[in-house]
Formats: structure tokens, C-alpha cells, sequence
């Protein structure tokens, strides 16, 4: 099966979540390559050097975000990245996955135009088949 995504990432302090998620990414070969970084400040400087160095080429289609995090954590990462994204020539699709069922985090995540749906922990198959099948336009 050739897949329709071929890099995404996963910003997510949580080890188990993360084997979870490319257990099943892998198995169901929804994309080529992940990326995983353990908090924001991680993802937000390896964007910022793609910016920095003119090369787009390993840049994800998708982005999978977990809020609470250390050093720097997902509400930090979208309103910095929020600064840059406009910049880069993929479009990127982000998704909230967080085990925060607060509806004011739920709320305040989907006002932010960058993200495209907010997914509470554990994310489901059919959930995670949903975010990388070819999106319509």
C-alpha cells in the first residue's frame, strides 16, 4: 500500500502513548516516516532550524500534540509556532491528543484556526485512521 502521508510528528512527553501510536501508525501503514519529539520546545527548534536553513523537504504533513508537557508545553508550542507557520510552503495539519477532557481546554484548542480537531487520549484506531486518510479539499 503506498502510503498518502509521508512524514508526520508526534509532540508527546508520554513514552507508552508514543509506542502505542507507532505501533498502530506502523501496522495500518498510515505514513512513511514519524518524527517524535518529547516537548514543544524540541518540535518549535527543529522548525525553526527548517526555516533557518531553507529546506522544506522533512517538513510533516500532519502534527500530533499533546498539551501538557514539560519545559515547553503544547499551548506554548501552538502560540509559537503560530508565529512562524504562515512561512512554510506545506500546508500542515494539526491535531490536539491530549488526555486533558476539560471542556475549556477542548474549547480553547479548537479556537485556534492552526488546529483541526482535539482528540482526548487514548486516541482511537479509527480515530488515527481518520487524521491520515487523504484529506478532501
Amino acid at each position: 500500500m503506498k502510503n498518502m502521508i509521508d512524514l508526520a510528528c508526534i509532540i508527546d512527553d508520554d513514552t507508552t502513548y508514543i509506542s502505542l501510536v507507532k505501533r498502530i501508525i506502523e501496522t495500518k501503514e498510515l505514513c512513511n516516516n514519524l518524527l517524535v519529539f518529547s516537548n514543544g520546545k524540541e518540535a518549535f527548534d527543529y522548525f525553526s532550524a527548517i526555516l533557518k536553513n531553507l529546506s522544506q523537504d522533512h517538513m510533516p504533513e500532519i502534527i500530533l500534540l499533546d498539551l501538557n508537557m514539560p519545559i515547553m508545553d503544547g499551548w506554548e508550542f501552538l502560540e509559537n509556532f503560530l508565529t512562524i507557520q504562515h512561512k512554510f510552503q506545506t500546508p500542515i495539519t494539526l491535531y490536539v491528543v491530549s488526555s486533558s477532557i476539560n471542556p475549556s481546554d477542548v474549547e480553547k484548542a479548537k479556537e485556534i484556526t492552526l488546529v483541526s480537531n482535539y482528540f482526548v487520549k487514548p486516541v482511537k484506531i479509527n480515530e488515527l485512521e481518520a487524521i491520515f486518510s487523504p484529506q478532501t479539499v
